[in-house]
């Protein structure tokens, strides 16, 4: 199991080494080092005058009713308002410009980020994504690099300000009045943890709602989505008690919620309420005394509300940085990974850097796959091919045909033996320019969403208008692609599904054909496709294998009559070789068997 799917199971903990970790993100910060310290200036100078902005109105009620005032600023009531609008103007501004400069810091900072992210995931070998679900992936590049953008745009930013906030308004309460901050200090902060405390539970509690809820919407989708197969196996009485359960499960959990929120507002109104209540008592009884002056009193309680709310942010600040500590371990994880090759050395790369022959030989190949070491899957396989030979692999499923070709593009490194190429072990050879030189038409063709134009141009990304309706004239694609409207700026839609299989194996081969590969890999290029569809796939493969060194893994055996050397392989190891006409005349063999029983049933 990948390290990134355990990670989901486990809570993230603040540590030495995960602020550690974690402060690797700044090398991401530096460039915009300037904005994020001016920003943070910003941010104290906003948040000491904010301070200032709570202690004026009590000293402004001191003054109105002619008693001593803490300021002793010598201000009139009407000089007072010209001081709260200028500060305000003050604060007001520096508020845009901290804005602003954290948005550019985490904007861009983050932007890079994104970037080399999707390189470092671009650049892994096939094994990784083996071993990496997609989806977990896709996590990593949009919802871990969020926190951290949030984190640098808002949470930071507020998670220093409370802090400032804080520090500032506990001196000033106990320089202003030092016998009722004694009391607060003693009480309320206890009541604002434990309700923190109550929060945090509640959220768990919804976050576990939430998440049954999700699975009972997972159950509903997948029912319906699969009515036919639920009614086909008389299953609907099993639906029914899975989704019942599910059901269950969520009201088990909401009428929990309900009752720790019932708690909850009690322990608002009681405790909380009762602790603010208190507090005032004794600033009333203090006033009676003679001991407070009325507007310090005021100040006290704006002071007492802004030191609560901040407090009580803390436990959901902290919470969002602990979790962007987390997400930036997962990213710097998948950025530690060792990559195929640099992608920033091979962005301009062309194929016509790598001049090939197309000389390729197999030796003494052996392979086992990285997940399942213990499963020899290729067993001392050579092959000799000249260039501009064409050969074809045959055998049933699972015999190797595949893998020999993943060997070939580089997918996997072999376990031992070595592939050499024009004379050189394809291990020597730049990897970009090696692939450039390869051109492949799979089975299953997998289109990109856009136009037609872009999924042809993927072969070659700056061709132009003229290369690519000559590609798709020579794949036979042009006739059905002119009667669009759109005509090569058709949408194919998700996975090309708004084509047919014949037009999107058409698609797959005018893509090879702009490539202009020395090397071309047919893979099970006609096997799904109706009679008609499959002779003209199969004219435009046979253009296409013009003067090129060609590699076809087949099942239909009439497709591979003309090819230069079959290799029957089987479990592994080549059983058999040669022309079709030297193959078919062994009857004993592998392939004659083959031939007969495809060529019987077909007549």
């Amino acid at each position: 199991m990948s390290e990134l799917k355990e990670e989901k199971n486990t809570k993230p903990k603040l540590s030495k080494q995960s602020i550690k970790n974690s402060l690797q993100i700044f090398r991401y910060i530096k460039p915009y080092m300037g904005y994020f310290v001016a920003a943070m200036v910003f941010l104290v100078l906003g948040s000491l005058i904010f301070m200032g902005l709570m202690g004026l109105p009590g000293d402004m009620a001191n003054q109105a009713i002619g008693e001593k005032t803490k300021l002793n600023l010598g201000l009139s009531v009407r000089e007072y308002g010209w001081v709260f609008l200028g500060l305000l103007v003050v604060q007001g501004t520096l508020s845009y410009f901290r804005t602003v400069f954290f948005a550019i810091v985490s904007e861009k900072g983050m932007a890079d980020l994104k970037k080399d992210l999707y390189d470092k995931i671009l650049t892994q070998p096939v094994t990784f994504f083996e071993e990496h679900r997609v989806g977990e992936l896709t996590s990593r590049i949009t919802s871990d690099v969020e926190q951290l953008q949030s984190l640098f745009s808002i949470t930071l930013a507020e998670f220093i300000r409370q802090i400032v906030i804080m520090i500032t308004g506990i001196v000033l309460i106990i320089y202003w009045m030092p016998d009722l901050s004694l009391i607060m200090l003693m009480t309320f902060p206890p009541i604002v943890l434990l309700a923190m405390f109550f929060g945090k539970y509640i959220r768990r509690l919804a976050k576990d709602r939430q998440t049954e809820l999700g699975k009972t919407n997972t159950i509903v989708e997948e029912t319906f989505q699969s009515f036919t197969i639920v009614k086909s196996f008389a299953n609907e009485w099993f639906e029914s008690i899975r989704y019942r359960k599910s059901v269950d499960t969520v009201v088990k959990i909401s009428l929990s919620s309900a009752k720790m929120k019932g708690l909850f507002f009690t322990f608002i109104i009681t405790i909380l309420f009762g602790g603010i209540f208190y507090i005032l008592w004794q600033g009333a009884l203090l006033l009676e005394e003679n001991k407070m002056e009325a507007g310090d009193l005021f100040t006290f309680i704006l002071f007492t509300g802004v030191l609560g709310g901040a407090i009580a942010s803390f436990g959901t600040l902290y919470t969002q940085v602990i979790s962007a500590v987390a997400a930036t371990e997962r990213i710097f994880e998948i950025l530690a990974t060792p990559s195929e090759f640099d992608i920033s050395k091979s962005k301009n790369n062309e194929a016509s850097q790598l001049k090939i022959v197309g000389d390729i030989s197999f030796q003494n190949i052996e392979f086992a796959y990285p997940t399942r070491k213990d499963m020899q899957v290729l067993k001392g396989i050579n092959i000799d091919i000249k260039a501009g030979q064409k050969i074809a692999l045959v055998g049933q499923s699972g015999s190797g045909k595949s893998t020999i070709v993943q060997l070939l593009l580089k997918f996997y490194n072999p376990s031992s033996g070595q592939i050499i190429l024009d004379n050189k072990n394809i291990n020597e050879l730049d990897l970009t320019n090696f692939r450039q030189n390869i051109g492949i038409v799979p089975q299953e063709v997998i289109l990109f969403g856009g136009t037609i134009r872009e999924n042809i141009s993927y072969g070659k990304p700056l061709a132009t208008e003229e290369e690519i309706i000559m590609a798709a004239t020579q794949s036979n694609s042009w006739e059905f692609i002119d009667s669009f409207p759109d005509g090569l700026d058709t949408i194919v839609g998700e996975r090309g599904i708004k084509l047919s299989g014949g037009q999107r194996q058409r698609i797959a081969i005018a893509r090879a054909i702009l490539k202009d590969p020395k090397i071309l890999i047919l893979d099970e290029a006609t096997s799904s496709l109706d009679a008609e569809s499959e002779k003209l796939v199969q004219d435009a493969l046979d253009l296409l294998m013009e003067n090129r060194t060609s590699i076809i893994i087949a099942h239909r055996l009439a497709t591979i009559r003309e090819v230069d050397c079959i290799y029957v392989i089987d479990k592994g190891k080549i059983i058999e070789k040669g022309t079709h006409s030297e193959l078919i005349e062994n009857e004993s063999g592998t392939y004659s068997a083959l031939a007969r029983l495809q060529f019987e049933f077909n007549t």
